[in-house]
């Protein structure tokens, strides 16, 4: 502890020292980016006909630590972000209510980074891959306009990395604080003779908020960026991610939570269970200028190994037939090619926008029992071995058209998937077999510039979403096989909205339906397996504000609000339960507030106060087991820069939950052990320092 305030004390004197040799200009908010999400080519965001948004470098960067996309994403409306706390799980991510139900990782929204794909085709993702370090921007697409983007399409998040610019410069930052996190970064860019690179390094370790949660993070970034010829551009990408022994603390039961919310579950320390990840992918964008015409190539192949120790207790059935170690090494590749063409005969802008994507990924998937003998916590005997395939081909054609005071886009999308499963384990290969998920996705929206700083859209559109691996790879009541008879879910979404600009300050709102056939919902969660449903229909309907305003030279704010009302539209039979129409959704608060209030008095110092407020969350489809509570959070966080020649030093001040509120920050759906819930830490800080120099 003497150590950590010594490194603490240290950060101060630097500061004061430097930044008083520091003068310069103020930057201003930027109000309107551009975005290419949905339009596929370069647009400012109050231009486009859907809720798209943009976040700057220096949102993702100016005080934030750069570890989970929470940081960032938290200031969109309509999307919830919570980060579990549990590296082994990875965060929670929902867009209207898309992807709540997730039990790991990222399901039913697209993640992008770099043009390839951080979903596999079957729609589960994973947004550690995001390199936050590297980011250029983010963009996120909701409602309509995001089931252009195919199958799991409730919502799209693509990250950009910066490309490397300028003279060389190398770099080197630390980051302390609670909990024993500790991260250290490198990292190397510029330009010469054309060609322009990015090299990051990155390494993290925590011991984690709750008991067993400790995590260690090595991520690994290279950009290569250049032009071959005059019309085209190349750039060539390789990012890794590797996690060793990552442990799992497991949900908390409520009176477990309520008792220490730092608590594990006893079987999280009998099995040890814990995860280890090694991800690796390179990738390759290609753009051509032909005439007035574009054409974008884009490829990419990788390999990701997982091995997880799960909790299954010795003795059940589903540890005797599937195992509780899981272990996959997927090998993954896909590709894109789009035409763009303007159409100069026809009155006002018109593009034509063509394309096809193809992405598979191939999974040699081993189970394991968790015990040898009376060893419990490793690799026993193999009770599984299988490969699974997941293929998708989607052809598009999509029309962007400017004409006066109207913009028109519409497209229409051909999403097949098909999946295969090779049961090599049973003699008679009854796990064996294959489905195969088609629909037409289109998508049409309408926006009329009333003024020129007052816009009013509508749009609708088709979308699906099939059921990943995961959620097909156990039938009800411990039958052996798949669960192929599961269907994919259907929406049909509507949204209207306006955007204005007055004078330095930015809003969007939109109000919005959704209603979805076959929902897909925990079915039962017995003995560590995990089975899905389709429910009856269900029912989203809520509204968004986004505002961003400079206030005066040094002040600005952001505000992102969110109203969902999401509850089943028809009852239907769950197990020996019947989920009454108009129970909510579990997983989606009604309620979400992200405000900030940020000053910047010089150009070498930023402050800014963040509020965070989330209603109650049902954890499961009855709604009488305990909601989490609603909570508000607020955080301060400051910036110091300082230029001496060659040299840029800088400095990050941070402190989480100001108030030491004690909350759920996090829930697990439908936890069949009854364990829910996943505390948040309380007060918090983290201090990081760095130094940048400039050949």
């Amino acid at each position: 502890m003497k150590k950590t305030h010594a490194r603490f004390s240290l950060l101060l004197p630097g500061l004061l020292a430097l930044s008083s040799t520091v003068q310069g200009d103020d930057s201003p908010l930027i109000l309107d980016p551009s975005v290419i999400t949905g339009s596929r080519s370069a647009s400012p965001t109050f231009d486009l006909p859907y809720s798209v948004d943009g976040i700057s470098r220096e949102q993702i960067s100016d005080g934030q630590l750069g570890i989970n996309a929470s940081e960032a994403l938290s200031r969109v409306p309509g999307l919830v972000v919570q980060n579990r706390q549990n590296y082994a799980q990875d965060l929670q991510i929902s867009s209207r209510g898309f992807g709540a139900r997730s039990a790991f990782g990222v399901r039913g929204i697209k993640l992008i980074a770099d043009g390839i794909p951080a979903s596999t085709p079957d729609g589960q993702g994973q947004a550690a891959t995001f390199n936050l370090d590297t980011a250029e921007r983010i963009e996120v697409l909701r409602g309509p306009a995001a089931t252009l983007y195919g199958s799991n399409a409730g919502g799209v998040i693509q990250m950009f990395s910066r490309d490397g610019e300028g003279p060389l410069r190398i770099g080197a930052e630390t980051l302390v604080g609670s909990d024993g996190l500790n991260k250290n970064h490198l990292t190397a860019e510029g330009a010469a003779n054309g060609a322009g690179f990015v090299l990051d390094a990155s390494r993290m370790d925590t011991n984690g908020y709750r008991d067993h949660s400790s995590a260690r993070r090595d991520q690994t970034f290279a950009k290569l960026n250049f032009q071959p010829d005059d019309d085209s551009k190349l750039a060539l990408i390789y990012s890794s991610l590797e996690q060793n022994g990552t442990q799992d603390p497991l949900g908390q039961t409520w009176a477990a939570y309520k008792a220490d919310p730092r608590s594990v579950s006893a079987n999280a320390l009998t099995y040890n269970t814990r995860k280890s990840i090694d991800h690796q992918q390179l990738g390759m964008n290609y753009e051509r200028y032909i005439g007035n015409a574009t054409l974008q190539v884009n490829a990419y192949t990788g390999r990701r190994s997982v091995i997880q120790y799960l909790p299954i207790p010795k003795g059940t059935p589903a540890n005797e037939r599937g195992g509780g170690v899981v272990q996959f090494d997927r090998k993954f590749y896909g590709g894109s090619v789009r035409w763009m063409q303007p159409i100069d005969s026809a009155p006002g802008d018109l593009m034509i926008i063509t394309g096809l994507d193809f992405d598979q990924s191939e999974d040699s998937r081993h189970g394991y029992q968790n015990y040898s003998g009376t060893t419990l916590g490793v690799k026993g005997q193999l009770r599984r071995d299988e490969i699974d395939t997941a293929r998708s081909l989607d052809p598009y054609i999509q029309a962007n058209w400017a004409l006066d005071r109207w913009t028109l886009q519409a497209g229409i999308r051909h999403s097949t998937l098909q999946m295969d499963v090779d049961d090599q384990f049973l003699s008679n290969g009854d796990a064996s077999g294959n489905k195969t998920y088609q629909k037409n996705t289109p998508s049409m929206s309408v926006m009329y510039a009333f003024t020129p700083e007052l816009h009013g859209y509508v749009s609708a559109g088709k979308g699906f979403e099939t059921p990943t691996q995961a959620e097909l790879a156990y039938a009800p009541g411990n039958v052996e096989g798949f669960n192929f008879g599961l269907k994919p879910s259907e929406s049909t979404q509507y949204e209207i909205g306006l955007k204005a600009q007055l004078n330095d300050t930015r809003v969007n709102a939109a109000v919005f339906q959704i209603t979805t056939e076959d929902e897909l919902v925990v079915q039962q969660s017995i003995g560590g397996r995990t089975s899905y449903q389709n429910a009856g229909r269900t029912l989203r309907r809520g509204f968004e504000l986004g505002v961003e305003s400079q206030l005066s030279e040094h002040w600005s704010t952001n505000l992102a609000y969110t109203r969902l009302q999401a509850t089943y539209d028809s009852d239907y039979t769950s197990g020996a339960n019947t989920i009454d129409k108009g129970n909510y959704l579990p997983g989606v608060p009604q309620t979400t507030l992200f405000a900030e209030l940020n000053w910047k008095p010089r150009d070498w110092v930023s402050t800014a106060i963040e509020g965070l407020y989330r209603s109650k969350v049902y954890v499961e489809d009855t709604n009488t087991q305990h909601a989490a509570p609603g909570y508000s959070v607020f955080n301060w966080r400051a910036r110091f820069e300082q230029k001496v020649e060659h040299w840029t030093f800088h400095q990050t001040l941070r402190l989480d939950n100001l108030l030491d509120r004690q909350y759920v920050g996090s829930v697990i759906v439908g936890d069949g052990n009854g364990r829910y819930y996943e505390a948040a830490p309380g007060r918090s800080w983290y201090a990081g320092a760095g130094a940048e120099y400039q050949f």
